[in-house]
Order: C-alpha cells, then structure tokens, then sequence
C-alpha cells in the first residue's frame, strides 16, 4: 500500500512537472539563483568584445550542454538576443522557459526530433541578418563533448559564423550526470574563451564537413579542458550519453 503510495505521488510531481505553470516560477527562482551568482563573482572573459561585436548580428553560440549556466547571464549582459535550440520533451521546455528570462527564444528541435523543423526555422531567424542562434552540439543526449553537425548546415546555408564558446570557474562543481553539468558557486572567480569566428563557405560540399566538424570539436574540447586546468584537476570525459552514465554507475 505504502509503496503503491509513493508511486502514484512520483507519477504526479512527474506530471506537474511539465506544466508551464509550474515551470516559470521554477525558472524565475532559478534565474535570480544565476544572477546573483554571477554579479557576486568575478569575470574574467578571454574575446568578450567578439561576443559584443555579434550582439546584433547573424551568428551561431556553440557550448557544451555541461556549461549553460554561466553563459546565459555572460550573453544577457553582452545584449545578444536571438534563439536557443531546445529540446522539445518536458526538461527542454522547462529549460527553454528559463533561457527565456535570458533573452533566448525557444527553437524547438534536437537529435531526439523535429531535426528538418529545427534547420528550416534556423536559416530563416539568421538569414534575417539581426538574431543569433545558440545551440550545444552536444546535447541534449550525447554523446558528451562530441560536436554533431547541425550547427555546419545553419553556417553553410546562411553565412553566418560559427563561434564556440566556454566558461569555467574557481568553485566549480561537476554534478554525477552524463555531461557533468558545471555548476558555479557564489563567490567564485569565472573565467571563459570566446573563440574566433569560423565560416563555412556556401560552396563547401557536405563529403568535407568531417574536417570542419573534428576541427571545431578539438577547439571547444581544448577550451573546456584548457579552462578546467586552471582550478581543478578534474577532466570531463567524453563520449558519454545518458544511458551508457547510467550503465556506468551502476557497475561501481
């Protein structure tokens, strides 16, 4: 009886969960959470002024899905506005809710669905030639900081730059989940890299996207790892999803 209990109570909170009106003030807590972390810590932005300079212009984020926290107060701040690819099951949206107070739109697609959908929206916000796009080309089921390759075809069809972004900080900590979300404490000192711009010519052919692919792969890898190194010794793995983390724990 107990047990039947806990199990229609589970059911329920999952349920309520996904209810938006349940969700925004989740977001909002979660959002003042954010702010007050991040103007209670020190920045210190390697490229920030490349961030400013695509504020207003047609240009592709890229992050891994482990490192959204901070970036969403470091783009508010830069007074970038556009869309965020979200995942359209409940996490994504609730997620997409709090990216919102952020100054990102939803865009609602991802390797679990909706791909065509996602791609066709895309090139029509960025062939508007004032929005960005962000997007991890990692998430939301994995592998961990592998970079699929969405964001060439958004670069290819419309011109605009792909440039990869990274934080990290002094107090990090890395939760016990397939892309070891990076969660920053009050206090800390945060430090980031925002990559050169990188293009995609509209005549590439799509046979040469595994180079241009692995190449943008290695720079955001050696961002993150580069950025780590300074505060922890810690090192993100990579190639993990969601299930094969959960495969993984339960052998320890």
């Amino acid at each position: 009886m107990q047990k039947s209990l806990k199990k229609r109570f589970r059911r329920f909170l999952n349920n309520v969960s996904g209810w938006a009106i349940v969700q925004w003030p989740i977001a909002c807590i979660y959002c003042i959470l954010i702010w007050f972390v991040y103007f209670t810590s020190r920045k210190d932005i390697k490229g920030y002024s490349i961030l400013k300079k695509f504020s207003k212009k047609p240009a592709i984020f890229v992050f891994w899905h482990g490192r959204t926290m901070m970036l969403s107060p470091l783009i508010a701040m830069a007074g970038v506005r556009g869309y965020a690819v979200a995942d359209p099951r409940k996490d994504g949206r609730a997620i997409a809710k709090l990216e919102r107070l952020f100054g990102l739109k939803a865009m609602f697609g991802s390797s679990f669905g909706g791909g065509v959908s996602v791609l066709r929206k895309g090139v029509k916000v960025l062939s508007q030639g004032t929005k960005c796009l962000a997007l991890s080309p990692d998430g939301p089921n994995g592998p961990s900081m592998r970079f699929h390759d969405g964001a060439l075809y958004f670069a290819k069809m419309t011109g605009a730059p792909i440039i990869p972004v990274c934080v990290s900080c002094s107090r990090p900590w890395f939760q016990n989940r397939w892309d070891r979300y990076l969660l920053t404490r009050p206090f800390s000192i945060i430090k980031g890299i925002v990559g050169q711009p990188i293009y995609i010519d509209k005549k590439t052919e799509i046979s040469d996207f595994e180079y241009i692919r692995k190449n943008l792969e290695d720079i955001m890898v050696q961002q993150a790892y580069d950025l780590d190194k300074i505060f922890t010794d810690f090192k993100v793995e990579q190639d993990l999803t969601p299930d094969n983390f959960k495969e993984k724990a339960k052998m320890l």
